[in-house]
């Protein structure tokens, strides 16, 4: 596809910290984006818990059309409690789902469906000067160089479908509740490939070239079937890639303890989520992980640490994650519409959260300093305008 005047964004800001961390992440994309003579065109869409709690619908009549309709889509976090109760608002039986659900299902999992958005990129990458919150203490624990590897988690099935069933006993009570995990060769084999061919890719710049499939196929079933395809398939077309198989609970304390084993990790839906969020330990926590929803012609970039509720409007969280989610939707757009501005865009803004990080001046609580999340932004929006694109 050709390059673009104006690329069409909507963003998704939903609950607790997501409208503040957006609103840093655009500023962000608008300031670097003119640098290079990139234009945006963001179109906000309201929707989450709290638009649940109020209207008894997770967005507007509409909204999915209109993230098909863009050219990306850049996500706060979801997810509202009641002031009530303080418990996390789900939707109601039949409204619109069968099985409840945690209200902004919609714009996360249902987009990742309906846009078959069936690979979640999450990199794991520690930045220079990064110090590691560790039992209250700040100090750099792991060394940059040694933290850089991707996750590629599938992201259509397994047991984020949504559907659940009672179990019940002879007499028809209510003694359970069973999640299927769900694993199919099509959506396994392409998110295989898709780790496969960045692995490949990333060797050409100088990575090791290889790819670890994490499982738990020596007591689930269907993880088994997963490495089945993940072998079939790397033995197959990808036979100038090292290769390996690691279990689940192992890799937990491997990636840890050893981060500098990885390159490329594929992984199942769950297992996928737990193993980046835990890989974000090593990058300096959830304030710095962002992650991808890509497909073949729809994306969603995203912070993963949520709407953490309890810190909305203080203007206190870390913006960086949706900062950099901004950039990994720039870097895939440059690549989609063949636009070298766009890759000169991400590139820039990396670079700029990078200058910040490692002059330490203006870190929010999660990186041991003490600024604002609106200051934060200011600085990288300051770094921007220095930063190198190389």
């Amino acid at each position: 596809m050709n390059a673009k005047e104006r690329y069409q964004i909507v963003t998704l800001p939903g609950d607790g910290v997501g409208p503040e961390v957006t609103q840093e992440a655009v500023a962000v994309l608008r300031t670097a984006g003119a640098r290079f003579g990139v234009a945006f065109d963001f179109e906000e869409i309201q929707g989450g818990g709290e638009y649940y709690r109020d209207h008894e619908r997770e967005w507007p009549e509409g909204s999915e059309a209109r993230c098909d309709a863009a050219d990306a889509v850049l996500l706060g976090g979801v997810g509202a409690q009641d002031p009530a109760t303080g418990k996390n608002v789900f939707t109601k039986p039949d409204k619109p789902y069968e099985t409840p659900q945690l209200a902004g299902f919609a714009q996360v999992i249902g987009n990742r469906q309906r846009m078959q958005l069936f690979v979640n990129l999450r990199p794991i990458k520690l930045y220079p000067g990064v110090r590691h919150q560790v039992s209250g203490r700040f100090s750099e624990v792991w060394e940059p160089g040694k933290v850089d590897y991707v996750v590629c988690r599938e992201n259509t099935e397994e047991a984020y479908t949504g559907r659940s069933e009672d179990m019940r006993d002879a007499a028809g009570n209510l003694v359970g509740r069973r999640t299927p995990l769900e694993v199919t060769r099509v959506a396994t084999e392409r998110v295989c490939r898709y780790a496969f061919e960045l692995a490949r890719n990333r060797k050409r710049a100088g990575r090791p070239g290889k790819v670890t499939c994490v499982v738990k196929s020596n007591i689930v079933g269907a993880h088994r079937y997963f490495e089945e395809v993940f072998r079939e398939l790397g033995q197959k077309e990808f036979a100038d890639l090292e290769q390996d198989v690691a279990m689940f609970d192992a890799f937990c304390m491997w990636q840890i303890r050893n981060p500098e084993w990885y390159d490329v990790v594929v992984a199942p839906n769950l297992v996928g989520d737990v193993i980046s969020d835990n890989g974000s330990t090593t990058q300096g926590g959830m304030g710095l992980a962002a992650g991808g929803n890509i497909g073949y012609d729809h994306a969603m970039f995203e912070p993963v640490h949520g709407s953490a509720p309890k810190y909305k409007g203080l203007d206190k969280v870390n913006p960086m994650a949706a900062i950099m989610a901004g950039a990994m939707m720039c870097d895939w757009l440059g690549d989609r519409f063949a636009d070298e501005r766009l890759k000169k865009t991400s590139r820039v803004i990396e670079a700029a959260v990078v200058a910040v990080l490692a002059s330490g001046r203006v870190l929010t609580y999660d990186l041991g300093g003490a600024a604002r999340c609106s200051e934060v932004g200011q600085a990288v929006r300051d770094a921007v305008a220095t930063a190198s694109p190389s």
